[in-house]
């Protein structure tokens, strides 16, 4: 098993109630960075964290030793990103070959897209831990997500809802290639507006996702799509077949991500 393979824990109602308190802003700012950050989940389907890494910032920390043997993962400029999902893995373990601690350091993980290299900035003794409980669940991202906010002084942007002002902070000068002030604007408006997501159906949606009943989105929202996978989930189980969450179908959702867990240590 993979070692960045973990439990995939969705996120739960204590950490999300945490963050608020600590950075003094509304649920509408703070769903809207976790649905810029990484479309709103935070792990793969096969309980991997959801991962960038970055040439750039890799060639940087191991001092451009393999700029010429392997460009494609260490180069002076950013970019060559290639496909996310399973690919950026491929790229870190050709990093974590030739340097460990500045692969994991060129990397951000999870649900706030956390760098390596901001592990204690984020409140964690170093990148090691910060891995090793971003594997775990998304707690743990929302955490270290929060914890690099306040201590980076950003959580006064969030707080005034200047987009521009914490984009430049959080994703650095090339936010506006990237826009994303403009899709943190974008997605502040939509809760703002209402409802919010509902963190007990965000939680059955990853788990459906990582039990091959694909929600077409990890959004909070039961749609068509939620409802349609709940019902394929519910029929593989013997469950009563009604596309609706009720508590038979949660417990059932859990319980069939701890086997899938326990299959594999």
């Amino acid at each position: 098993m993979s070692e960045f393979v973990g439990r995939g824990r969705p996120l739960g109602a204590g950490a999300f109630g945490d963050a608020l308190r600590r950075l003094g802003i509304g649920a509408p700012e703070l769903w809207a960075v976790i649905r810029v950050e990484t479309s709103g989940a935070g792990f793969l389907a096969d309980r991997r964290p959801v991962i960038l890494f970055e040439r750039h910032w890799f060639s940087r920390l191991t001092d451009r030793r393999f700029d010429e043997v392997a460009p494609e993962i260490s180069d002076r400029r950013p970019g060559g990103y290639g496909a996310r999902g399973a690919h950026q893995y491929e790229r870190l373990q050709r990093a974590l070959a030739l340097d460990r601690g500045a692969a994991l350091e060129s990397t951000s993980w999870g649900l706030g897209q956390v760098m390596g290299f901001n592990a204690v900035p984020a409140g964690f003794a170093d990148v090691e831990r910060m891995v090793a409980a971003m594997v775990e669940g998304e707690d743990a991202h929302l955490e270290g997500m929060a914890g690099f906010i306040a201590g980076q002084g950003l959580a006064s942007f969030l707080a005034r809802r200047d987009w521009a002002g914490f984009a430049r902070r959080y994703n650095g000068p090339g936010f506006l290639h990237n826009r994303y002030d403009e899709k943190l604007r974008a997605a502040f408006a939509r809760y703002a507006e209402g409802p919010l997501p509902s963190l007990e159906v965000r939680a059955a949606q990853l788990r459906l996702f990582y039990l091959d009943h694909d929600p077409r989105g990890i959004d909070g929202f039961l749609g068509p799509r939620t409802a349609a996978a709940l019902r394929a989930f519910q029929e593989r189980w013997g469950l009563p077949v009604t596309g609706a969450l009720d508590a038979a179908t949660g417990d059932a959702l859990e319980e069939a991500v701890e086997r899938a867990v326990a299959a594999l240590a």
